[in-house]
């Protein structure tokens, strides 16, 4: 069973495990929403559910047509994320251990902000230590195009619709703030509309809606970079001044994170070479994609009054 890190922090029996696992869920809003299955081994053998097997009804004395269901193996490596940090024993010694806490809990959220990244714009060919985000992985129909305008095209509604109905079971919607903003400014527009909610998350923090399902404000990675800024190209011209919205279905046997266990934290004490204490923070994770139709993108939006 997939389990969220909020809820893999409840039942871990180390509150320094539990500590940094809820921390690192706080950092990121899709690492709250993303369950993670343990696996065994480097890497996960699966077969993808990509069509159905036909059915149909047949005559007396007459035999039925076969047909059988299409499955594509696939293998998800897990990626080794981490990284050491060093804390002089002056500070240490100076200003309280608790020096070494504070600064585990910023390498912690530079983690989470930079795995996060790699979710929506991992690229195992252009960094083999990577996994492959979802803007590799989505084409064909899981690819929606807001328009043919050069420089993007005004969200719609209609096209935001489509692209909920293009994942089977979705959960998430996944943004930039800009469009969050859009939104909520067409909720408040009588002529546009749009089915806005508010709910509270696991942390207890105000969550948008759209259509019943929550809203993930993507921001900036670990370099302050923005991870889904206008900046991308649409399917019309060559003017880099779009974004995308995507969405998933954060479900068994659709969309899940994997792990060899979770996040060590290890303390390798005071280094030889240097009066400094390190301490090292390591997850093999990665991402698995179960069914054809577990999550989508609508790519080419301009940063521009919603429409209907």
């Amino acid at each position: 069973m997939a389990l969220t890190l909020v809820e893999a922090a409840k039942q871990t029996s180390d509150p320094i495990q539990s500590a940094i696992m809820e921390m690192y869920a706080r950092s990121s809003n899709v690492l709250a929403a993303l369950g993670f299955d343990d696996i065994q081994g480097n890497a996960l053998q699966y077969n993808r559910e990509e069509t159905l097997p036909g059915i149909g009804f047949r005559g007396v004395n007459k035999g039925f047509t076969e047909s059988t269901g299409i499955l594509n193996p696939q293998v998800e490596p897990l990626a080794i994320a981490g990284g050491d940090l060093d804390v002089d024993r002056f500070i240490v010694k100076t200003m309280g251990a608790n020096q070494r806490s504070v600064q585990e809990a910023m390498k912690v959220k530079s983690l989470a902000l930079a795995w996060t990244k790699a979710f929506f714009k991992g690229d195992s060919v252009s960094d083999p230590t990577s996994f492959d985000g979802l803007q590799v992985r989505l084409g064909g129909g899981q690819l929606i195009e807001a328009g043919s305008t050069d420089g993007g095209d005004a969200l719609s509604l209609a096209k935001l619709d489509e692209l909920i109905d293009t994942v089977d079971g979705p959960t998430h919607l996944a943004m930039n703030k800009g469009m969050r903003r859009r939104l909520t400014a067409a909720a408040r527009n009588s002529s546009v509309g749009g089915y806005i909610t508010y709910e509270k998350d696991s942390f207890g923090k105000n969550v948008m809606m759209y259509n019943d399902l929550p809203i993930m404000i993507i921001e900036s990675d670990n370099d302050g970079t923005e991870i889904l800024p206008f900046t991308e190209v649409g399917s019309g011209g060559s003017t880099a001044t779009a974004t995308s919205i995507y969405c998933v279905a954060f479900e068994p046997g659709k969309f899940t994170g994997i792990q060899s266990g979770p996040m060590e934290v290890r303390d390798l004490g005071e280094l030889e070479d240097k009066p400094s204490f390190r301490t090292r923070i390591e997850w093999y994770a990665g991402l698995a994609m179960f069914h054809g139709k577990a999550a989508a993108r609508l790519r080419g939006i301009k940063n521009a009054a919603v429409v209907v």
